[in-house]
């Protein structure tokens, strides 16, 4: 007999689950991608709407005043071919470009706590079509008052807000799925590697919006809504919601295989077992699993759980329900500072680098990319640390600790040279990102699966949604317009206070040591 080719036996050497599950994994990663390649042209945009044209009369204005007062009246632009596009031509383009920012994350912010309470109760695949194709949609409408020469302001702001609704959408959606189709073994490392995800979108929308910035603009938010439409398309066609949709036996709470905690591995029984029986010899959570896994191999039909049931026979949880979690309000208020930092630097970065470096927009575009090559190793970085100690918080409150002094070392730093603002970039970026990578994805999963659920709630979408969205409301403090180093300053505050949140969680996991056993992801330091 033959020997088989090698790609044959490499194809072979997995099964069937394993490869659904990297497909699954695959596809989420890039479907997200696209929702974060969309939000990012307006970051690099921002230096094209208003083009710093009064730069050199500020330098006159301050070295030679005398000589500034006279050529006042001749520097000084009137109109948006020299100084932008109008209305952000205008001595007020601050106020302006932060109104956009605000429309979008208050939108955004309001938006995520319904989103995960309405995805809750709908089929993933479809509620993350629409979605996504409404997101091209409006993403692509912003772009169109360049090739319909719009300058009316509200036109503007309106295409955000309709914008940051729709994208809330994505986020409880993936999260969901993912956390369908993983066990919390290494959820660290595995979301970790997945949530990365965000900075390859950051990038790719960074390099496709900088390609456009200066010749057409209206093209840098065209484009990027077309891949996230498309997107939507290929999200609707394979997008698998549950393992149990196609037999698939690698449900992280129904495994026929394995189950995976920690350093711990216990088989599950095919559904022979009496769990009435058995409940003297296991523990509670052992006791939870087991039923879970008898009651999926029944027929749907014998799910007598009431109206409130869903598609996997168990009750969606409510809002408040979610809030009683342990750990769901203190990650929360963690989230709420990091993502703060964060995104100051995903929205102003590029028109930082501009005003320090004195590039043109589409050069700092790309210098910005680094900010989020230092994310995709911070995010891995963080969820192995965590799955290696078993500590989510102890790793999230370490990185947050480095990350303070970092931030304000960056704005000194950088003003030495290029080369130093790459090496800040890169490390700010590992910092930062990393905790919020850990919360956003490991931690929700977790505690969106957690043991006090007992199993008969779906909570995964509702948890995501109440952490993120917590999350969005501290965006919307990036709106000053501005990285200079008062703003440094505040961001290491920012920084320092969200660390109080992860002393929050450690505090609340010591006072219920006693009374809640087994619980090895979210013990302290």
């Amino acid at each position: 007999m033959a020997q088989l080719p090698p790609g044959i036996r490499f194809i072979t050497s997995f099964s069937r689950d394993q490869w659904y599950r990297a497909f699954i994994f695959t596809l989420t990663f890039f479907l997200y991608a696209s929702f974060h390649l969309s939000r990012k042209p307006i970051s690099i945009v921002k230096g094209e709407l208003h083009k710093h044209c009064a730069a050199s009369h500020e330098v006159e204005l301050s070295s030679y005043r005398e000589y500034a007062a006279q050529t006042q009246s001749v520097k000084k632009p009137s109109n948006a071919s020299q100084c932008g596009w109008e209305p952000f031509d205008k001595n007020n383009y601050k106020q302006l470009l932060g109104a956009l920012d605000y429309s979008f994350l208050c939108a955004y912010a309001i938006g995520m706590y319904l989103s995960g309470i309405i995805g809750e109760r709908l089929p993933i695949r479809y509620y993350l079509t629409v979605g996504m194709l409404a997101s091209g949609l409006f993403t692509a409408m912003f772009g169109l008052g360049y090739f319909c020469n719009i300058h009316n302001l509200w036109f503007y702001i309106m295409a955000q807000i309709a914008n940051g609704l729709v994208q809330t959408t994505g986020w409880p959606s993936v999260v969901t799925c993912i956390g369908n189709w993983f066990g919390k073994g290494r959820r660290g490392l595995i979301m970790g590697i997945w949530n990365s995800h965000t900075s390859v979108g950051n990038i790719l929308g960074s390099l496709i919006a900088a390609y456009w910035v200066s010749t057409c603009w209206g093209l840098s938010f065209v484009m990027p809504g077309v891949i996230i439409a498309v997107m939507g398309i290929v999200c609707f066609l394979f997008l698998i919601e549950h393992p149990k949709d196609i037999s698939c036996s690698c449900t992280p709470s129904s495994s026929s295989k394995a189950f995976l905690n920690g350093a711990s591995r216990f088989r599950v029984q095919m559904p022979t077992l009496n769990a009435k029986e058995t409940s003297k010899s296991q523990d509670s959570e052992m006791q939870h699993l087991l039923i879970d896994s008898e009651n999926s191999m029944t027929s749907q039909n014998s799910n007598t759980m009431g109206t409130g049931e869903g598609r996997h026979g168990t009750s969606a949880i409510s809002f408040l329900g979610a809030l009683r979690i342990p750990g769901v309000i203190e990650f929360s208020l963690c989230l709420l500072f990091a993502k703060l930092v964060s995104y100051t630097f995903l929205f102003w970065l590029p028109l930082y680098i501009t005003n320090v470096e004195h590039l043109d927009a589409k050069r700092a575009g790309d210098l910005s990319t680094l900010f989020d090559v230092g994310g995709i190793f911070g995010g891995i970085l963080a969820g192995l640390i965590s799955d290696r100690l078993e500590k989510r918080a102890s790793t999230c409150g370490m990185m947050l600790l480095l990350a303070a002094p970092t931030l304000y070392m960056f704005s000194t730093v950088s003003k030495m040279g290029l080369e130093a603002t790459v090496v800040m970039l890169l490390i700010s970026g590992a910092l930062v990102n990393g905790p919020y990578a850990l919360i956003t994805t490991a931690v929700s999963a977790d505690l969106g699966t957690h043991k006090s659920l007992k199993g008969n709630a779906r909570a995964l979408s509702t948890v995501t949604a109440i952490i993120d969205g917590t999350g969005s409301v501290g965006k919307q403090e990036l709106g000053c317009g501005r990285l200079k180093q008062k703003i440094f300053e505040k961001l290491c505050s920012v920084q320092i206070l969200s660390r109080l949140g992860i002393v929050l969680e450690l505090r609340g996991r010591a006072n219920l040591v006693f009374s809640i056993t087994n619980v090895p992801m979210f013990e302290g330091g």
